[in-house]
């Protein structure tokens, strides 16, 4: 053999065995492994959204997140009753033509609002979708108080009296077959708050898992929505935030309580203690009873245990318009379980919420 022939020989020989290393090299346990990020936003429903999940890069999991969000953005500026938006019929355009004319509107919406109806049903009127005429003194009380604290006020007993004649639901024509939604009432506005960011949720989620992706968990302002489990297979832990001050007004653990929550679970809190203004020395939160026009303090928050983000959110407002024995009611009959805390500390679960209890 010549010297030529045996180099050639020795570099067939090394190239060989370069080629099945770049070939083997995916068996060789060197293929990417998922990992976990986050994604956080703070611009709808006036609330931080944080998206979770696992995925082998960073680009792919935001690129998910971002589409995610855009979804979000898009319900957002549909259920919104307090801005316009070129080219998009919302709510407020909706509200704007209460009495005047049936307004076409996204396919959204009409669901949304036919789950509003639902949600009434459901809970004997404890959530109303139709209370606009009465949450809109509230709201402008709120921020006029945040705008200057020493006029701070709550509405005019009489106003809110001449505003709740105005809020039944049956002025309200939803119209699926021509797509328009009607307010035969000028006075009557629709305000979805208790309702629009849990279905929102809810929404988002389903659009996750038609695209086909797993192991992701959406936290919207306190509406929690799961897609699948962890990339490990286990359950999600989420804790459920404590709504108890102490003696200095500082929150000390930071949760209450934490659970498991599996694929397509949801987990709904509706508290006292974020959203509120001081009148002389009282707190008037953001949650209003439609019998008493009032924001009663029975608890300082109700969270919901389910499979339907957006059925909790309506839940989560109307138990806390009710007594724990009647809102037990509401959670057997449709198979969803809550817990509820007490102004005083004390916390009430159902039998399927504390099965869930994590240490």
């Amino acid at each position: 053999m010549t010297f030529e022939e045996d180099l050639m020989k020795k570099f067939m020989s090394g190239f060989s065995l370069f080629l099945c290393a770049v070939l083997f090299l995916p068996l060789c346990g060197c293929e990417k492994r998922p990992v976990k990020y986050s994604y956080t936003d703070m611009t709808v429903f006036d609330t931080q959204t944080v998206i979770v999940g696992w995925d082998t890069d960073k680009t792919s999991f935001d690129e998910k997140a971002e589409a995610a969000m855009q979804e979000l953005t898009r319900l957002h500026r549909l259920y919104d009753i307090y801005n316009t938006y070129d080219g998009i019929n919302n709510l407020k355009t909706v509200n704007d033509n209460a009495g005047k004319t049936a307004v076409e509107v996204d396919g959204d919406i009409i669901e949304m609002l036919e789950y509003c109806v639902a949600a009434y049903e459901a809970t004997n009127g404890a959530v109303n979708a139709a209370m606009g005429s009465v949450t809109r003194l509230w709201h402008d009380c709120r921020v006029q108080a945040a705008e200057d604290e020493d006029s701070a006020r709550i509405p005019d007993a009489e106003a809110l009296k001449e505003a709740a004649s105005h809020t039944d639901f049956s002025c309200v024509t939803i119209d699926k077959e021509a797509g328009t939604v009607y307010i035969s009432d000028p006075q009557t506005s629709l305000d979805v708050g208790a309702v629009a960011k849990g279905y929102a949720t809810e929404l988002c989620a389903r659009f996750i898992e038609s695209r086909g992706w797993d192991n992701m968990a959406l936290n919207v302002g306190g509406n929690v929505r799961t897609v699948g489990l962890r990339e490990d297979g286990q359950p999600w832990v989420t804790g459920v935030e404590n709504p108890v001050e102490d003696t200095n007004g500082a929150s000390g653990d930071a949760y209450f309580c934490r659970i498991n929550l599996y694929g397509g679970e949801a987990l709904v809190t509706s508290g006292s203690y974020q959203r509120y203004f001081v009148v002389n020395g009282v707190r008037y939160h953001h949650i209003i009873d439609p019998e008493t026009l009032m924001p009663e303090n029975r608890y300082l928050s109700v969270s919901v245990l389910c499979t339907d983000s957006g059925m909790g959110d309506a839940l989560s407002t109307a138990l806390f318009n009710m007594s724990e024995e009647d809102g037990r009611g509401v959670l057997e009959a449709m198979g969803f379980d809550a817990a509820w805390v007490y102004p005083d500390g004390t916390v009430s679960y159902t039998g399927g919420f504390e099965e869930r209890l994590l240490p």
